[in-house]
């Protein structure tokens, strides 16, 4: 496909920029940016469920404590007190 686009001073000064430091001609800075921004577009893709699914196993295992924790907070927090401040 061919492409003819219509770009101000600033954009043409980045490109010339971006040639210079990375030697790449405007076809493959073309090429590589729309790379990074379909990368995006189908990480943004993903459904509410997807994304709290994920956000969830991130999260799996990052907790410590006894098994029974949120069965037996009051008593662990107890503990901790009394440990903590010396009470019998």
């Amino acid at each position: 496909m061919r492409i003819t686009a219509r770009i101000d001073e600033e954009y043409e000064k980045k490109i010339k920029t971006i040639q210079q430091v990375t030697h790449l001609n405007t076809t493959e800075i073309i090429k590589q940016d729309l790379d990074l921004l379909y990368d995006k577009t189908e990480k943004i893709k993903l459904t509410s469920k997807e994304k709290n699914q994920r956000l969830l196993d991130m999260l799996t295992g990052t907790a410590g404590g006894p098994e029974d924790l949120s069965e037996n907070y009051k008593e662990y927090l107890y503990q901790g007190w009394k440990e903590k401040h010396d009470i019998d």
